[in-house]
């Protein structure tokens, strides 16, 4: 062992955070003892260290050797022996090197100690309590610590990049971010976070073969602090082999560095946009270059919990047309404490096309006998998803006509479902979100104008003649801008992909379609009406032109119909396309009512009575009613609907 002198020792428990005071007090009491021989007494005068005062006596002293007087109590002190080595100085010797040591093994301990208290503060505080007020219970297990190697030049200083972005006094914490920054700055980017998963999800065993991802974050000035606990979760928490590489995509942040200095972590890369591109464009960028046979899309306010990934990858490895997404717990924005969210929940919509949070279907609910089993959505939140690369870009990766964010989640969801694919929530993959209340960062048209473009794209390619209820439910859309759709209706029809009804039969049966007010009246033409008359063999109501009898207000029974804004029905049947492809010359008849069925709706335009799916016109044959091209100057296409008033 290389020898500590005492002065050493010293300096190491004052560099380390030492007492001042025993430092102080154990220097002078050292030098004291070495520097101060220990003298015999006279019998009864006790034994006694020279008079600290006597600097001389201490002078003429020190150097030499010295030991005992011998001889009598009364003989005089004699100078001792040259050459000899008195006993004491040799006891006082040892007791020096003793001390010595005992100071170094304590310096070292007191490093050890403040050390270790230094890691237990920046974590978070492993004595820290649930916001239900009972301490966390932490696992070993749990939380694996990011070990950051590599060459001195990939170095990450984790305190300089947090501090070059910290809060100035007084400074509003909500204002750049719509989160309470400063709460998240106080929060270590390693922090341990409560296992909020299901019992049984630990027991749950998963292929050793499972394919590696790219983990694909965009983010346009995000907060440092929650950026870097999102890349640091995702690597304390994933097995290493599972992550090929974490690609974060900088939609032209202010400052270049925020993604930049990242990329000294291991396998950490950086794409930065040239101008503002928004989430939907980034991300197909990032997906361009993504090494992975799998993409994991992540947001950039993100805590993955434990083993998040496997669940998802085990679920595409086995289908790769599934697209599957985990139970997003909540981060809170003002004080970031983990909550868990409800394991009972799906992705549903209403007919604006915003996005909710709904039960599970109580029937679906009761035949759950697992709760580890995948819960089938109709969409998904749309930030935070496992797809394989290869059926992403089959299906047409985004809509890079849409801007920056909003109603992207909805087309994909579309897309997935009808071409083929499905959408699964995996119960035993969680991760937290911070869920803002605003968006804390510009839209180049308003937010509302950005989001109405990209709802509007998604119901004129996917949502056929039902698109006409996201109209009524957003009035706001119509005539609004929304380029053109013509190259993704072609990739639709390329796919081959389901209709929307098939949608909403197979996929999301619980969105009903809206009643409105109905009004009874008849249907005139000339001087005559139009009327039920009798029952084919097919169990269909044939239609024809009869003499008006009654009037608007008693009409008989067989002239007598009911206005909805899609249906025309009388008695509980309603006028229908008997042609599956509705095209000229397709006979009508009427049949049972389904609001949901394409073939039965209707819609008034003027004069014309339209189908609403082909766009031809009803039109009176002389022994039936067809569908027709719709032309003004045809007579028998012009329609009075009369309503009972």
């Amino acid at each position: 062992m290389t020898p500590v002198t005492f002065g050493t020792a010293i300096r190491m428990l004052k560099e380390n955070g030492g007492p001042e005071r025993e430092v102080r007090s154990l220097h002078i009491e050292l030098l004291t003892t070495l520097q101060t021989p220990q003298w015999p007494q006279k019998p009864g005068t006790g034994a006694q260290t020279l008079d600290r005062a006597a600097p001389r006596e201490r002078k003429q002293t020190a150097g030499a050797e010295s030991g005992p007087r011998p001889g009598p109590e009364s003989t005089p002190a004699r100078a001792p022996t040259p050459g000899v080595r008195p006993p004491t100085m040799r006891k006082i010797r040892a007791n020096a090197i003793a001390i010595l040591t005992v100071a170094w093994i304590l310096g070292t301990f007191y490093y050890l100690w403040q050390d270790n208290r230094a890691h237990a503060a920046s974590s978070g505080g492993r004595g820290a309590k649930r916001a239900g007020g009972r301490p966390e219970q932490l696992r070993e297990d749990r939380t694996i610590p990011l070990i950051v190697t590599g060459t001195p030049s990939r170095g990450f200083d984790e305190k300089a990049y947090l501090a070059a972005k910290q809060l100035k006094p007084g400074e509003d914490p909500y204002r750049q971010h719509a989160f309470n920054q400063l709460e998240s700055d106080k929060l270590s980017p390693d922090r341990p976070i409560r296992d909020t998963r299901h019992y049984s999800c630990p027991s749950m065993s998963y292929s050793s073969d499972l394919p590696a991802t790219s983990v694909i974050i965009t983010f346009h000035n995000e907060a440092r602090s929650t950026l870097l606990r999102t890349v640091k979760s995702v690597l304390n928490r994933t097995p290493a082999s599972l992550i090929q590489e974490i690609i974060l995509v900088d939609d032209f942040s202010s400052d270049p560095e925020d993604c930049l200095l990242l990329t000294r972590i291991p396998k950490v890369k950086c794409l930065r946009n040239d101008r503002r591109e928004g989430l939907i464009r980034s991300r197909v960028r990032g997906a361009d270059v993504a090494a992975a046979a799998v993409l994991t899309f992540l947001d950039s306010h993100c805590e993955v919990n434990t083993e998040w990934l496997q669940p998802m990858l085990q679920r595409v490895k086995e289908d790769h047309t599934r697209v599957v997404s985990p139970i997003i717990d909540v981060i809170s924005l003002d004080n970031f404490a983990y909550l868990a969210a409800s394991a009972d929940l799906r992705g549903g919509f209403d007919w604006s096309l915003h996005f909710k949070w709904e039960q599970i279907p109580l029937e679906q609910k009761i035949a759950r006998t697992d709760p580890t089993k995948p819960i089938r959505t109709p969409v998904i939140a749309g930030g935070i998803f496992v797809i394989d690369k290869s059926w992403f870009n089959h299906l047409g990766k985004y809509d890079a006509q849409m801007d920056i964010w909003g109603g992207e989640n909805f087309e994909l969801s579309f897309r997935v479902w009808m071409c083929g694919g499905s959408l699964e929530i995996v119960p035993c993959s969680r991760v937290g979100h911070v869920f803002r209340k605003r968006h804390p960062y510009n839209f180049p048209e308003g937010n509302a104008l950005t989001y109405i473009r990209n709802t509007k794209r998604t119901a004129e390619v996917w949502m056929d003649e039902y698109k006409q209820y996201y109209y009524e439910a957003r009035p706001s859309a119509i005539g609004k801008a929304f380029g053109s759709v013509a190259t993704r209706i072609e990739q639709r029809k390329k796919m081959n992909c389901k209709s929307f009804r098939w949608y909403l039969d197979n996929v999301y049966p619980e969105l009903t379609v809206p009643v409105k007010e109905v009004l009874p009246g008849i249907i005139k033409q000339g001087t005559n009406c139009l009327e039920s008359q009798g029952q084919d063999t097919a169990g269909n109501f044939q239609l024809g032109m009869g003499i008006c009898r009654g009037s608007a207000k008693n009409p008989p029974a067989a002239q007598a119909w009911l206005f909805t804004d899609h249906l025309i029905q009388q008695q509980g049947k309603c006028l229908a396309a008997t042609s599956t492809s509705v095209s000229p010359g397709s006979l009508v008849v009427l049949q049972a009512c389904n609001p949901r069925e394409g073939r039965q709706r209707w819609r008034r335009k003027a004069s014309f009575i339209q189908h609403s799916v082909s766009g031809l016109c009803l039109e009176a044959k002389p022994a039936q009613l067809v569908t027709s091209k719709c032309q003004a100057d045809v007579p028998a296409q012009q329609w009075q609907l009369l309503p009972h008033t």
